[in-house]
């Protein structure tokens, strides 16, 4: 082995281990965050807000599996139900999984139900008494915090769904992430507007605006947007899975007729503002194979821009907690215009990554974004091989 390769190899080493020291210290913290916030609860809230161990049995880890990012049932208790001193310490919880940004991205978005509720005229209620409530984010704990053995904990509302996994005192999975926001740009006094994933969106752009015309033909998936990331809330990600359509993006279906024809009838909108016909939607089918252009095809400043829009979903959780994504098998692709107010989305993809993006909904201001990791949401790997190894 050349002195390069050794070298390299100790550098990997040494990330690895760094990694590993900061999944049990954030572990740690997650522990202890949980453990005082079911302390705070009564028995009825304690019912509502836990479930089983992960992995322990198919019911209940079929719950853990459910997750999503409309206006619906999450799972879990919701902050409205809880008193100001036990919302605390459920955000305490919150709080252990995000970086700084991380967690003040995911409280503005919280706070902009009250902006969406504004902009709706106070009228979309969803067959409750307020129909974008921030009350409504709800926390669930899968297992025993204090245990060694594998726990989990979800915390999703409205355009925000984090899924973390603890197994053996570490963190093991901090996937499907997904962040959105409605409107994803508010005014605020003064020129600057509120834009909580204004960079997930402006960096991919500014990306896909500098390449030369021959890469930027291989980014470009379609010349429209679809109406929705691709994945939805499925639990997992599989060859060929094209997008989810809106009515299945919900915590079952519903039995109000009034309620079912709004969803029908926004459904129908966004498909017909897509122009998509079965062909497109097979165009931007996920695939095993990643589409678009590889970051081993882009130039030194193109890679910066790369890195940074990376850091736009990696950046969300812990320092260190993260992997970093080897840039040359990552690839970017692209559908709809690259003019700044358009509908668009775009990809990222490569080995352990999916990450996903789209403002196409009330006029191209109404945001999604996910990460993911298709081989390990869920931690679906780690569990395996736990059982395999509590069993052997």
């Amino acid at each position: 082995m050349s002195s390069v390769s050794a070298d390299a190899n100790e550098a990997e080493n040494q990330a690895y281990r760094m990694r590993t020291e900061v999944s049990r210290t954030v572990a740690a913290r997650m522990a202890e965050a949980a453990a005082a916030w079911l302390a705070s609860l009564d028995d009825r809230q304690r019912a509502v807000a836990t479930a089983g161990t992960p992995g322990a049995d198919a019911e209940s880890d079929a719950e853990r599996l459910r997750w999503y990012y409309t206006p619906t049932d999450h799972g879990g208790l919701p902050l409205g139900a809880q008193r100001p001193a036990q919302q605390s310490r459920a955000m305490q919880l919150v709080a252990t999984g995000l970086s700084a940004a991380g967690y003040g991205t995911v409280t503005t978005i919280m706070g902009l139900e009250n902006v969406l509720d504004r902009a709706e005229g106070w009228t979309v209620d969803w067959g409750r008494e307020r129909g974008r409530d921030p009350g409504l984010y709800y926390l669930r704990v899968f297992g025993e915090p204090r245990g060694t053995g594998a726990w989990a904990w979800r915390f999703g509302g409205h355009h925000v769904s984090l899924n973390n996994l603890v197994v053996d005192g570490a963190v093991r999975s901090l996937t499907p992430c997904f962040l959105g926001a409605d409107p994803a740009s508010s005014p605020l006094l003064g020129p600057a507007a509120l834009r909580p994933l204004g960079s997930t969106e402006d960096l991919a752009r500014e990306l896909v605006r500098s390449l030369p015309a021959d890469l930027a033909a291989r980014a470009m998936l379609l010349d429209r947007a679809p109406s929705d990331i691709i994945g939805g809330n499925r639990p997992r990600i599989h060859d060929g899975d094209r997008m989810v359509r809106l009515p299945d993006l919900w915590r079952g279906r519903f039995a109000e007729p009034r309620l079912a024809d709004r969803i029908a009838t926004m459904d129908r909108r966004a498909e017909e503002a897509s122009g998509y016909d079965a062909a497109d939607h097979a165009r931007l089918a996920l695939t095993d194979t990643p589409k678009g252009l590889p970051g081993s095809a882009l130039d030194a400043g193109q890679r910066e821009l790369l890195a940074a829009l990376l850091e736009t979903y990696l950046g969300r959780v812990p320092d260190g907690l993260a992997a970093p994504p080897d840039l040359d098998a990552v690839h970017l692709s692209w559908a709809g215009p690259t003019e700044p107010g358009a509908p668009h989305y775009y990809r990222l993809q490569g080995p352990r990554l999916l990450a996903e993006y789209d403002n196409t909904q009330r006029g191209a201001n109404h945001a999604h974004s996910v990460w993911r990791d298709p081989e390990a949401d869920f931690g679906h790997d780690v569990l395996a091989a736990h059982r395999a190894a509590a069993h052997g």
